[in-house]
C-alpha cells in the first residue's frame, strides 16, 4: 500500500525541514500537487511529498491537496498503459503471481472491479506497477479511479501523520530542547496506533484478495 511511511534515515528529517523552511506555503502546495500528480508517471514514489503536505498543511488541507492530485497521478499511467497494452499483457504473463492479483481488477461487474481495485490499493502491492498494468486486465476506468481514491485514503492519512511527526521532531531539534512528556506520549501513541491500523487493514485486504482469487478459481 504505502512505501514504508515509518522508514526514514537520519538525513530525511533535515532535508524535509529545509524544504518547508525554504519555500512558501503556496509554492509547497504546488510542489506537492505536481509531484503526487506526475511522479507515478515516471515510476517515482510520491510519499515524501505527502510527508511535506503533513508538515506544512496538516490533515485537512494536506489531504485536500493530495486527494485532488491522486486522480491525475493514477490516470496518466493508466492511459499511457493503453498504448502498450500488449507489452503489459506480456509482462503479466512472465509474472503469474503478481498477475493473479492484478487480474482480479478486471473480473466481474462494476462493483467487483471497484472492490478489487480498492483492496489492491490497500494491500502491500507495488502501486506504481499496478498503475500501468491495470489496463491489461481490462478494468473499466471508473471503478479503477474510484477504487483507487477509496483505497489510498489510509495511506494518505498515515503519510500526513508521518509528516506531522517529522515536523514535531524537527522543531524540537532546531530549538535544542527535548520533547515534553505529553508530546512523547502523544507521538508514541500516535505511532503505535498508525502501525497497528496499517497492519490490521493490510492483513484484511490481503485476506480478502486471497478469498477473491479462490472464488475466481472455482468459477473457472
Amino acid at each position: 500500500m504505502w512505501v514504508g511511511p515509518f522508514v526514514m534515515n537520519k538525513e530525511i528529517i533535515p532535508l524535509l525541514n529545509w524544504v518547508t523552511k525554504t519555500f512558501s506555503k503556496p509554492v509547497l502546495a504546488a510542489i506537492t500537487f505536481a509531484s503526487v500528480a506526475l511522479f507515478p508517471l515516471i515510476l517515482v514514489p510520491s510519499t515524501p511529498s505527502m510527508w511535506v503536505a503533513g508538515m506544512t498543511f496538516g490533515y485537512s488541507l494536506g489531504f485536500l491537496i493530495i486527494i485532488t492530485a491522486v486522480p491525475i497521478g493514477v490516470s496518466l499511467p493508466y492511459f499511457v498503459g493503453t498504448l502498450f497494452h500488449r507489452r503489459m499483457e506480456d509482462w503479466l504473463e512472465r509474472d503469474p503471481k503478481k498477475a493473479s492479483v492484478i487480474r482480479l481488477a478486471g473480473e466481474g461487474n462494476w462493483c467487483h472491479q471497484f472492490k478489487a481495485v480498492t483492496l489492491i490499493r490497500i494491500s502491500p502491492f507495488p502501486f506504481i506497477i499496478f498503475n500501468y498494468c491495470a489496463v491489461a486486465t481490462n478494468v473499466k476506468y471508473a471503478p479503477y479511479l474510484l477504487g483507487t481514491l477509496v483505497g489510498m485514503v489510509p495511506e494518505i492519512f498515515v503519510a500526513i501523520y508521518t509528516g506531522i511527526m517529522i515536523k514535531t521532531l524537527a522543531d524540537a531539534s532546531n530549538d535544542n530542547h527535548a520533547l515534553s512528556t505529553s508530546q512523547i506520549i502523544f507521538n508514541v501513541l500516535g505511532f503505535a496506533s498508525s502501525v497497528t491500523t496499517t497492519v490490521i487493514v493490510t492483513m484484511f485486504a490481503k485476506r480478502r484478495l486471497k478469498e477473491m482469487q479462490k472464488e475466481e478459481e472455482l468459477l473457472m
